[in-house]
Formats: C-alpha cells, structure tokens, sequence
C-alpha cells in the first residue's frame, strides 16, 4: 500500500510545481460580469473623485478669483485633456452599466439576459466614445497649438 502525501481533495496542477500549485490559488479568472462589477466600481470611484475636485475649485472663485484663475490655468494641459477624456470614457460606461444592472435588478428576464446586455453595452460605449474621443481630440488640437 502507497501513502500520499497531497491532500485528495486539493486538485493538484498538472505539472507539480508548487509555485504553479500557488498560482492556481491565488489568481481568479473572473467571467465578464465580474470585470463589469469592477469596473463599475472603479469608474463610480473616479466620477466622485472628479466631482469632489470640480466642488472644491469651483468653490474657490468665492474666496478668490485670482487663485481660481491660477488653478484653471494649470488644468490647460495635455495631460488634464487626456484625463478629460478617460472621464468621459468613465462616464459613459458608468451610465450604460448602471442602465444595465437597473435591468438585471427589476426586470423578470434581466438575469437570463445580463451577459447578452454587457455586450451590447460594450458595443454602444465604443460606438459612442470613439466620436467623443474624435471631438475632444480636436479639441486639443485646436488648444494646445
């Protein structure tokens, strides 16, 4: 009779390693509707993130409009245009996937349907950002010359 050492139960990698045995634990390969979760969540964090930046300096023409005027001033640059546009980006799909998950949420089919709709989703945000991305891109080019 042989003993073994390795657990039954713990499906071992197929060519033994340890460390491949460490990275079969540790990385999830998530499906789609998870990656759209995260997203979601980090596209929610970003617009706040703006939002509370936009209130803050918007707030500082009260206390002083040559400050608010230097703080505008440091926002022309090509830097802050191309974070213009991520928000944009950001934006838009926030907007479809929350459209998407209010679907899954209240609708009786929305759960069968919730992949079909992250690809639609995905297909109407590039269908959309790309001419956003043509108009702000124009934009700075017209700017920053």
């Amino acid at each position: 009779m042989t003993t073994t050492s390795a657990n039954p139960a713990t499906p071992t990698p197929r060519d033994g390693s340890s460390r491949a045995r460490r990275l079969r634990r540790t990385l999830y390969r998530g499906d789609p509707g998870m990656w759209s979760w995260v997203l979601h969540r980090n596209t929610g964090a970003t617009i706040f993130f703006f939002l509370f930046i936009h209130v803050l300096d918007t707030a500082l023409v009260r206390v002083s409009p040559q400050a608010y005027d230097e703080i505008i001033s440091t926002y022309k640059t090509p830097i802050v245009g191309l974070m213009e546009l991520g928000l944009v980006a950001a934006v838009l799909y926030h907007a479809l996937n929350g459209v998407r998950v209010i679907l899954i949420d209240f609708w009786a089919q929305g759960t069968r349907y919730q992949r079909l709709m992250l690809w639609a989703i995905g297909a109407v945000w590039l269908l959309v950002v790309v001419p956003a991305a043509v108009v702000v891109g124009i934009h700075m080019v017209g700017h920053f010359r």
